[in-house]
Formats: structure tokens, C-alpha cells, sequence
């Protein structure tokens, strides 16, 4: 038997550092290069032994491992809330696993959902409390062990430290576990070791890396065990497209080998898909699955345990999180797979937004947010978006505008459809970074709405009152034409106004000022009005304060929704006017049978 590498995901809430923790220990940058800061995949990486010899030294000789693991294989997940999907499946393929926690912010919302995903999964795991460098005080040493750069700190630094240590403990003990600092830790079996590191300056990590191989060195030897020629088993973290090669899978494997033009079975949509191997590729040692680009090696086989993107036919459906295995004789993969996968599918609605993503877990974490924000989904796939697409989404927009919606992650738009696109109302929300486009669409809505609300308001009759100026009258009628003043309010041509008892005087036709005709007016302006239906020293006199007659529905509308909107001279305006009203009518305007 073959003793394998310990697959070590590692989990935590958003920017808490998972990434940048690998970036150091493998020497890469990719933190610095994800979409706004965040992973927004899952990846992989080989670490062998020998880099982990060149990092921590004479404490991975003292655990005389070096002959028997061959290494340390790290799962990144995603930390943000949208990417449940994507950690479950880290956490449920993983030997061990760091949850990684600032140590100044503690447990957060994702920091419990990684923690409840190990527990389910019953995944021994260590606590790296990060970001120790950000301290107040602390005075850094670059890469570093934990246990010389404490004792070098100011006392007040160290109590601090302590300090947010035991707050961990706390946090970690409401949830059923004990723990300690990992050199204080007596019994490992019943305690959760913190190591207390900062992946920035690599401080701790020496301790960090040692934990987790004296972990898998006591406890999971056995479970590290592999046929080394039997059938290959492992698990699909994602789908994707890639150029020149089509669908592919990126995939850990974690038991057994697995070669060029195996015939292997996979998880689709209600049933079970079986498809012979075209090519293997495995990133170099230290190359993140993610990132590997053209520095993959194509390879004949591998054995467990690796990360390797495997080209095949009809990988299309494949579902992230499926089982993979190697079909071989006498096996029965097929009932083994139905009964291994909880099945994951996307439920879409008639009526709904359409979403495109570059991978089914990328799709399943929009689907996920998307769903919590209550906005239907008629359809969800993988791939850039097409002229299918435009025609799905203009189906959806006839239906209901703000169904006309595509949201495009990390996808491109086809060059032959872009034009279409543009001939649409169509909106769509493109990036790579999930949770900007969700917030954007949110937004959007948002402006809609307040632009369906303006123009609702604009379209309801408000108060006004307008003062007829003494010794200018200019016509007696048809129509009755004079100089007025705004007393308040904004008035327009079409209002209809009332006297001070409530009589009808007229509606408003036109009004001008030298000349000029206005579409509105407002407060203080002076202007000639002709109004239509009154007559001059009949209706209304030199001198009268006019008021505009808003229409029962008008006004019920007002008091519902939009009273907030009015100015404080507009709110005395209805107030007058509503006494003027239920002088001659009691129960004028009133909402309801109780309303007084």
C-alpha cells in the first residue's frame, strides 16, 4: 500500500486570508490577481516534501515523514457567502483542514458555515489565527517561527494576543469544541490546536505546515492508504470551458490511478454519464489548478492524490461535486455513484432572469444568490452568452422588463451577437466578481423603481395655491387671462382650480412670462394665466387665493405613498385644501371606515 498526500482544504470566511496564506507557502501571487480580492473558484495545489523540508527544517525531520507523505495537497475555497456549494464540497473531500480566522475580527458568518461543513463531515482540522502582523505593536520577522517572534514582542503585545486567543477558544467551545494554543495543546485528539500566523509575512506558517503532518503522521496513516493500481476514484470540483480543449473537468483524484483513454463515470442530471479520457493535464508542483494556464503537463497517468483537468467527450452536464471513478470490470460505478451524490440541480422557473457562468460552481453560487434575493431564473447554463441567449432573454422581457436581465460571469458575449444585443432593451450584468453583479443588479432595480415612483408622482395632481394679483386682468374670459403668483406648490397647465369656499373656478390653459411659455411654475415666480371656463369678478376676484383641485384618487394616493415627497408650504397647502373640501363634503378623501 502507498501512503498518499493529506488532501488539506482550507476554509474561512471572506478575506480573511485563505489565499494568500497558499500564495506564501507556494510562492505565487494569485491573491493579488482575483477579481475584487475575492477566490471565486475552487483550486488546488500540490505541495511534495521537499518544499515543505525547505520551509520548516529540523521540525519536519524530528517527525521523520520524509520517506513515508509524500507532500501536502491544498483545496482554496471560496470564502464569500454565495460559495456554500463550493466549500461543502472542499470540506467534504478533505483529510484534514485549516479554518482560517483574523485573528482582530474573530468568527464571522462564513467562519461558522465552514465550521458546521466540518463537523458534518466529521474533518479534523487546525485554526489558523491570522493577521498577526496587524497586532498594534507587533514587530514582524519574516517567515519566521510563531514561537521565537512571541517571545520577542512587548509584554502588552503578548497579553494582547493572548486576549484574542481565548476569544477564539470561547467562540470554538459555544460550538462544541475545545481547544488551545498549539503549544499548550495536551491531548490533539480532543483539542483543536490555534496556531496563531500571519500570511502576509509568514509568520507561524513553519508551525502552521508541521501541525498538520504530525496530524496526518498520527492519526490518519491508515486512511492515507492507496491502491496504487487499482481503478481511479475522485471528485469533480469544477466545469469549465477551455480554449482548444472544449468542456473540461478539473477533478482531485484520491484513490487509485488514472490513465489516457480510461473509460471513467460521472454524475449528470438524473442519471449517470460514462465517457472515455482524451488527455490528462496536471499543473506543475506548486501550480494552482486555477492558475496553471499553459504550464500544464500532459501526462499518461496519475496517481492518487492530484488535481488534474481531464478533456473528454459530453462533459457538458456534468454536475460540480460529482464522483468520478474509473469503470472497470465486475463494478457496478453506476448504482455505487447514484448512491454516493446528492444530486445537484438548478430549479428555473416560465418567467424569469437568465444567468451564464464559466463554471457549474460559479452558476450554482449566482443561482444561490440570486435565489436568496427572491428574483426567478429561467434559465441557467455554463458558457459564454449566445444568440440563443438574446432570444430567451427578449421572450422573458416581453413578459416583464425586469425579467430581460442576463447576468454573465466570467463569460464573454459572442462577437456575431454583440450587435444584436445592442438592437435590445436587454440588460445585461457582466464581471468577475459574483457579488458586484448581484449588488449592481440590485441597484438597478432600485433606480427603476424609483423611476416608475417618479413618474407615478409626476403624473399625480399635488397641492398648490396661486394668488390673483390686483389690477391685472387681462381678459374677463374665454379664457379669463391675469397675473398671478405661486403662493406654493409646483402648478401646471390642465390643473383645475377652486375658490377659497370650494366653487370650481377653471382649468389652467397656458401661462407665460414675457412671452415665453412655461410648462411649469413654482413658489414665488409671477406670471399671466389664462384659464379656461372663468370668469373675472364671477368666479374669482382681483386679490383671491386660488387652490388646485386635486381629485379624490389624487389625493388618497398622495396621503398613501407620497407624502413624504411634499415640501412643508405644500403640506399647509393640502391641509387648507382639505378643509375647504370636507366643509361642503365630511367624508371627502378619507382612506378608510376608521380614518377620522
Amino acid at each position: 500500500m502507498k501512503i498518499r498526500s493529506p488532501i488539506v482544504s482550507v476554509l474561512g470566511h471572506v478575506d480573511h486570508g485563505k489565499t494568500t496564506l497558499l500564495d506564501n507557502i507556494r510562492g505565487s501571487t494569485i491573491a493579488s490577481r482575483e477579481a475584487g480580492g475575492i477566490t471565486q473558484h475552487i483550486g488546488a495545489t500540490e505541495i511534495p516534501i521537499s518544499t515543505i523540508s525547505d520551509i520548516c527544517g529540523p521540525l519536519v525531520e524530528k517527525l521523520s515523514i520524509v520517506d513515508t507523505i509524500p507532500g501536502l495537497f491544498f483545496i482554496d475555497t471560496p470564502g464569500h457567502a454565495a460559495f456554500t456549494s463550493l466549500r461543502k464540497r472542499g470540506g467534504a473531500l478533505a483529510d484534514l483542514a485549516i479554518l482560517i480566522v483574523d485573528i482582530s475580527e474573530g468568527f464571522k458568518p462564513q467562519t461558522f458555515e465552514a465550521l458546521n461543513i466540518l463537523k458534518m463531515y466529521k474533518t479534523p482540522f487546525i485554526v489558523a489565527a491570522n493577521k498577526i502582523d496587524k497586532l498594534f505593536g507587533w514587530d514582524s520577522v519574516k517567515n519566521g517561527s510563531f514561537s521565537e517572534s512571541f517571545k520577542n514582542q512587548a509584554p502588552n503585545v503578548q497579553q494582547d494576543l493572548e486576549m484574542k486567543i481565548y476569544e477564539l477558544v470561547a467562540a470554538l467551545h459555544d460550538e462544541g469544541f475545545q481547544s488551545e494554543r498549539f503549544d499548550r495543546v495536551k491531548d490533539f485528539a480532543s483539542q483543536i490546536a490555534i496556531v496563531p500566523i500571519s500570511a502576509s509575512t509568514g509568520e507561524g506558517i513553519i508551525e502552521l505546515i508541521t501541525m498538520l503532518l504530525g496530524l496526518a503522521q498520527k492519526y490518519l496513516t491508515t486512511q492515507l492508504e492507496i491502491h496504487e493500481d487499482a481503478p481511479a476514484k475522485g471528485t469533480v470540483l469544477e466545469v469549465k470551458e477551455e480554449v482548444g480543449l472544449g468542456t473540461t473537468i478539473d477533478a482531485i483524484i484520491y484513490d487509485g490511478i488514472l490513465k489516457t483513454n480510461d473509460e471513467i463515470a460521472l454524475m449528470v442530471p438524473g442519471d449517470v454519464l460514462t465517457t472515455n479520457i482524451r488527455s490528462i493535464l496536471k499543473p506543475r508542483p506548486l501550480e494552482e489548478i486555477r492558475e496553471s494556464k499553459n504550464r500544464f503537463e500532459n501526462i499518461d497517468s496519475v496517481t492518487a492524490a492530484a488535481g488534474v483537468k481531464i478533456s473528454a467527450p459530453n462533459l457538458d452536464d456534468v454536475i460540480s461535486g460529482s464522483p468520478m471513478q474509473v469503470v472497470s470490470e465486475n463494478s457496478n460505478v453506476k448504482e455505487e455513484i447514484l448512491k454516493e451524490m446528492d444530486d445537484v440541480t438548478i430549479d428555473t422557473e416560465e418567467e424569469g432572469v437568465l444567468v451564464k457562468a464559466d463554471t457549474l460552481g460559479s452558476l450554482e453560487a449566482v443561482v444561490n444568490l440570486l435565489t436568496d434575493m427572491e428574483v426567478p431564473i429561467r434559465s441557467a447554463n455554463i458558457g459564454d452568452v449566445s444568440k440563443r441567449d438574446i432570444i430567451n432573454a427578449n421572450i422573458a422581457l416581453d413578459e416583464n422588463e425586469e425579467h430581460g436581465v442576463i447576468f454573465a460571469f466570467n463569460v464573454n458575449i459572442h462577437s456575431k451577437v454583440v450587435d444584436d444585443l445592442n438592437d435590445t432593451n436587454i440588460k445585461i450584468f457582466k464581471g468577475d466578481v459574483i457579488y458586484q453583479l448581484t449588488e449592481d443588479y440590485a441597484a438597478w432595480i432600485e433606480e427603476r423603481k424609483e423611476a416608475k415612483r417618479k413618474a407615478y408622482l409626476d403624473a399625480i395632481i399635488k397641492p398648490g395655491k396661486i394668488f390673483s394679483i390686483p389690477k391685472l386682468i387681462f381678459r374677463q374670459s374665454k379664457p379669463a387671462i391675469c397675473g398671478i403668483e405661486v403662493l406654493s406648490g409646483t402648478i401646471k397647465p390642465n390643473y383645475p382650480l377652486i375658490n377659497a369656499n370650494g366653487h370650481p373656478v377653471g382649468k389652467i390653459v397656458s401661462m407665460e412670462d414675457n412671452g415665453e411659455s412655461l410648462h411649469f411654475i413654482s413658489r414665488g415666480q409671477k406670471v399671466a394665466m389664462a384659464i379656461d371656463g372663468a370668469i373675472a369678478g364671477k368666479d374669482f376676484d382681483e386679490g383671491d387665493e386660488l387652490y388646485v383641485d386635486i381629485p379624490e384618487n389624487h389625493y388618497k394616493v398622495l396621503n398613501r405613498e407620497f407624502e413624504d415627497k411634499l415640501s412643508e408650504d405644500e403640506i399647509r397647502t393640502l391641509e387648507e385644501f382639505l378643509e375647504i373640501k370636507r366643509r361642503n363634503e365630511p367624508d371627502w378623501g378619507k382612506l378608510g371606515l376608521f380614518e377620522s
